[in-house]
């Protein structure tokens, strides 16, 4: 079992960027461009690592390998977007690794790549990429090749060393252990439960009981094996079941205009674990969302416009426009669940603002704009 931390450690300390290894500030697809970039760079290193895996780490500074972190990505989607714009797609997952020096929510994400074998290349256009463009890594370049196309497997006794190296143990286990319960959150109620003699999972949150229901606030869960944050919220609302063999989240969103709110189901997660040490994660959309009336929305959309008018020019807001900011993250997500498509838009344009002006309406917006990323890979 691979301590994931520890291989991000190895790559960093052994390895400038290379034909398996590659690092970023950060990635975005979101946007166009940053969704074309990110696939180039998965299709490269595919084809240049087609008998091993390939690796792409998120929240590190390019110029002295300084650790800073990204924000908690919750996508188990991903492997959508590869599917829709590359042939002969390799597996792909994005995790999420704590490291103990980087603030709560914060992480470093690695992305791991394994090719199918055969040649990767872009199935359709994308920003300025052509549909059948071919990539290889060229040092620490992803590159378009199109002559003398081969896959040759170059790299596998390197990242078979990497690996190695990152093997997990029982010391690092319980360190681990005992650092979440004791350490990372001592205001919260914390627990774990060992699954098949092998594996830990350790959750945190605030609990509080609704009909002899428990949800937990706040929650932060992770597998300390592979020192993998699998879920991390400060703001949604969970329920934690789990038997023998699994462990389940069940993830609800608080929704509606004004006073008006209810609880929504948004997603469940369901982790198996095997008896020969490997392990399954299984996710289930489940959300519904509300339906409102146009004409009301299109009135709720146009205030929101006016008000990130007012913060773009650092007009002083009244009390009253103060509270709407604080709606406006789930008002402009309730807009675009009902067919304002340029709401999305409108988030992105708020982010800045938001993150300026009210650090509780940025962590709102980001949630927000987490649920529009899970609603749209399904």
């Amino acid at each position: 079992m691979i301590n994931k931390r520890l291989l991000v450690k190895n790559l960093l300390a052994h390895n400038d960027e290379n034909s398996f290894y590659d690092k970023k500030r950060f990635v975005d697809i979101g946007s166009r461009e940053g969704k074309a970039k990110f696939l180039k760079h998965v299709c490269a290193l595919a084809n240049s690592n087609p008998k091993n895996r390939s690796f792409i780490v998120i929240g590190v500074k390019d110029e002295d390998n300084k650790i800073v972190g990204v924000d908690f990505f919750d996508d188990s989607k991903i492997q959508n977007l590869v599917n829709a714009y590359l042939d002969n797609p390799p597996l792909i997952s994005y995790e999420n690794i704590p490291f103990p020096n980087l603030p709560e929510g914060k992480v470093v994400g690695l992305v791991t790549i394994t090719s199918t074998g055969k040649v990767c290349a872009l199935r359709r256009n994308i920003w300025k990429y052509y549909g059948g463009m071919v990539f290889f890594r060229d040092g620490s370049m992803s590159m378009p090749k199109a002559f003398d196309i081969e896959l040759k497997d170059i790299n596998a006794e390197a990242v078979a060393t990497i690996e190695q190296h990152a093997k997990n143990n029982i010391e690092l286990t319980l360190d681990g252990v005992i650092d979440f319960l004791n350490h990372r959150h001592p205001d919260l109620e914390s627990d774990y439960k060992v699954f098949k003699e092998q594996f830990v999972v350790c959750w945190a949150g605030n609990q509080k009981k609704i009909n002899n229901k428990t949800y937990y606030s706040r929650v932060d869960i992770e597998l300390i094996n592979e020192q993998v944050k699998l879920f991390y919220s400060t703001l949604d609302e969970v329920t934690i079941t789990y038997d023998e063999n699994s462990f389940t989240t069940k993830e609800y969103v608080q929704l509606g205009l004004g006073r008006q709110q209810s609880h929504y189901p948004l997603e469940e997660v369901v982790i198996t674990f095997e008896n020969n040490g490997t392990y399954q994660i299984q996710t289930r959309l489940l959300f519904e969302p509300p339906r409102y009336d146009t004409k009301n929305l299109h009135h709720v959309y146009n205030a929101n416009n006016a008000l990130l008018q007012k913060l773009s020019k650092s007009v002083v807001l009244t009390d009253s426009e103060r509270k709407d900011l604080k709606q406006l993250p789930d008002t402009y997500l309730i807009c675009y669940l009902n067919g304002f498509e340029e709401a999305k838009e409108q988030m992105d344009v708020a982010r800045p603002l938001l993150k300026e002006y009210d650090e509780a309406g940025y962590r709102s917006l980001k949630e927000a704009q987490r649920i529009i990323r899970k609603v749209q890979y399904n």
